[in-house]
């Protein structure tokens, strides 16, 4: 097939116009892919690493003794103390994570003589700006609840040396 023009001949850069580009060379002017390169595939972000954030910052909060439970803390001591086994920031702390948005649980242990509603509404603030900076999802419930109250004269479960 040929473009003709007025004086019966075919003019390439005419040609150029009319046809896709399938040489995969790119022109002035000529985009690939269409739209923004941030925009294009998709991200997900696994329920381990927003659990990850969301303990590290809910333990930020002046406050917060420790995470979990007395058995995921008993555990958790145990597994610490196994050569090679390291902390476990998410210990007390449940995601379930969407498309676009989280909802968190966490397990709180808090000191004693502190504000409980304080110290769980800076632990929602500090979760929530932390988790909602870091993946962009955006967090719609911070359940909380309090398992335990630490007394100053207890001695920390996790502290406690294997010697004696």
């Amino acid at each position: 097939m040929s473009d003709m023009t007025e004086g019966g001949s075919t003019r390439a850069t005419d040609l150029e116009k009319s046809a896709p580009d399938t040489s995969g060379r790119k022109g002035p002017g000529t985009r690939r892919g269409g739209g923004d390169p941030a925009t294009r595939g998709r991200t997900t972000i696994a329920d381990g690493v927003v659990e990850k954030i969301a303990g590290l910052a809910a333990r930020d909060v002046l406050g917060v003794h420790t995470m979990g439970s007395g058995l995921s803390r008993t555990f958790g001591a145990v597994r610490d103390r196994v050569p090679g086994g390291a902390k476990s920031v998410t210990r007390g702390v449940k995601a379930e994570v969407g498309e676009v948005q989280t909802a968190l649980d966490l397990e709180i242990v808090v000191d004693y003589g502190v504000s409980i509603s304080d110290v769980a509404k800076a632990v929602r603030e500090n979760v929530v700006a932390a988790v909602e900076r870091m993946t962009g999802l955006e967090v719609v419930e911070v359940n909380i609840a309090v398992s335990d109250v630490k007394l100053p004269d207890e001695v920390d479960e996790e502290s406690e040396s294997r010697l004696q």
